[in-house]
């Protein structure tokens, strides 16, 4: 009795996590459905996959996501050897990068599905539903910003920054 909120909060980093993953698995299917989009789609006599724009936005949703993944690798080895508590500041990194990138990543997929992509017709619009909804379930970007920054300012309090600036000579 009592312990209500202990529980709660020890269940939410590994919630958070499964929550991530489950992001990333769909932002891999999106970033598929951008390649077979751009293969397949033809304007002013050329393959769309042949465009910068199409390129860039495949590239960049490549990268946040191959990014996010390490973030989540990270996060979830701290989870099994340090436990929640230590790795407060990786899950609300997650939370903020993943949620974000997912987003990013539904929306170019919309852009290069055209009218198309806010239609039923393909998966694009009811992940970006999603993603927006996954910046605020869980707690808002806000709140996790906000907790990543007071646990940045305590690690690197008295650390790394006076060891540099007593060994510097003026």
């Amino acid at each position: 009795q009592g312990a209500g909120f202990a529980m709660g909060q020890a269940r939410l980093g590994p919630a958070r996590l499964h929550h991530c993953m489950r992001a990333i698995g769909e932002c891999e299917v999106l970033i598929s459905l951008m390649v077979k989009r751009s293969t397949e789609r033809t304007t002013f006599g050329k393959r769309i996959d042949e465009y910068s724009s199409t390129q860039a936005a495949i590239s960049l949703s490549r990268i946040e996501l191959d990014q996010c993944r390490l973030l989540v690798q990270q996060t979830a080895h701290q989870l099994d050897t340090v436990g929640n508590k230590i790795a407060r500041k990786q899950i609300s990194m997650i939370k903020v990068a993943v949620a974000r990138s997912y987003q990013s990543i539904a929306d170019r997929t919309i852009q290069l599905y055209g009218a198309r992509g806010v239609t039923n017709d393909t998966p694009a619009a009811s992940a970006f539903s999603r993603a927006r909804a996954f910046r605020i379930y869980d707690g808002p970007d806000e709140v996790h910003l906000q907790t990543i920054a007071r646990l940045e300012q305590q690690e690197q309090s008295g650390s790394l920054l006076d060891h540099y600036l007593l060994n510097q000579e003026v």
